[in-house]
């Protein structure tokens, strides 16, 4: 806090709210988003928090993006924290929830509002919402003290670990299928602090990872062969993430297919059952199917995403745990990430 006023520091990483039209289409551009802020009168007002700008180089499109680029965002929220009463992800919509899952597991102890944002057109279009996300994401971050990250998009502030990319061309792009909303912008913003996670202790480390481990995700589709698994299973895989149906289901009378699963996670592959909707979670013994899978060794994600499934994984494995910690340690909420099932 500077002269009354709060202090957010904006990371830009890329995406199309800082993008312009080139001639192989949109990309991102060195120097746009510093002039754009520069010249939004709001910013300046002596109610909202005070900005800093950091780019991150190079720029990307959210596909480009990488387990090396979540640690490098993850390392300067850490090295600057100290300086700042919030953070502000400039990041594009394809792989936000990604990210958005791994920093949450990459900033333990954290104490200050981290919120990621973007937009689905461009600030070169007049019709673009990424102003308003802009605007809203730095004062979420600066008055709002909430001890998480979060994703801001159409209206809604929404726990990062929570949220998938649900639509390509609609304003709302992003939902929670199974946590509601941290806050809600209209005119007036309303926080729902019960929901929030309780500050951590503020004392982050600096952010390594001292491994790089193999980690896949397969989704289950009607006629699935056990050759496909073998395919994915085979080494130096040392995670998957098994997106199944419904309550975590999947085929149950197809030998092969089991045993391909059991003899990955009996040579220690962390195998993670999700469910592919939306909302709702996995209940492994509620279907013989999904007794099958537990029988094998696959455990349950709960009602974690699969961003979020994918990303702690990968993080857990990546900080050098043994496999049986790996796996107590995806059953539990680390982040926020899932809700246990109540025996």
């Amino acid at each position: 806090m500077k002269d009354g006023r709060a202090q957010v520091l904006v990371l830009h990483a890329g995406g199309t709210i800082g993008m312009v039209q080139g001639h192989e289409g949109f990309g991102p551009s060195d120097g746009f988003l510093a002039t754009y802020l520069a010249s939004m009168p709001e910013l300046t007002r002596a109610d909202m928090p005070e900005h800093t700008l950091s780019v991150l180089e190079p720029l990307l499109d959210s596909a480009d993006m990488a387990p090396d680029d979540w640690v490098r965002i993850a390392g300067v929220i850490a090295a600057r924290y100290a300086e700042f009463d919030g953070f502000v992800v400039v990041h594009g919509t394809d792989t936000m929830a990604y990210t958005a899952s791994a920093l949450s597991f990459l900033l333990p102890g954290l104490g200050k509002p981290v919120v990621l944002t973007g937009s689905q057109l461009s600030l070169t279009d007049p019709r673009s919402d990424g102003r308003e996300h802009l605007v809203t994401s730095i004062l979420l971050a600066g008055t709002t003290g909430l001890a998480e990250v979060c994703i801001y998009f159409a209206q809604r502030l929404l726990r990062g670990n929570r949220a998938q990319k649900v639509h390509n061309d609609r304003f709302a792009a992003f939902d929670s299928g199974n946590f509601p909303a941290l806050a809600h912008a209209g005119t007036v913003i309303e926080v729902r602090h019960s929901l929030a996670i309780p500050p951590g202790t503020g004392l982050l480390q600096r952010v390594e990872l001292p491994h790089r481990p193999e980690v896949a995700a397969l989704r289950i589709f009607p006629g699935i062969r056990a050759g496909l698994i073998e395919k994915v299973i085979e080494a130096p895989l040392e995670g998957l993430v098994l997106e199944t149906y419904g309550a975590g289901n999947a085929p149950g009378r197809d030998a092969a297919f089991l045993g391909a699963l059991e003899r990955a996670t009996k040579r220690g592959v962390v195998v993670v059952n999700c469910s592919q909707c939306h909302g709702g979670r996995v209940r492994q013994g509620l279907y013989q199917t999904s007794s099958a899978l537990a029988r094998v060794g696959v455990i349950s994600g709960h009602d974690m995403t699969p961003e979020a499934a994918l990303t702690k994984l990968y993080c857990l494995l990546a900080s050098g745990l043994d496999v049986r910690t790996v796996r107590a340690q995806m059953e539990q909420d680390l982040a926020g990430e899932l809700t246990p099932l109540q025996r």
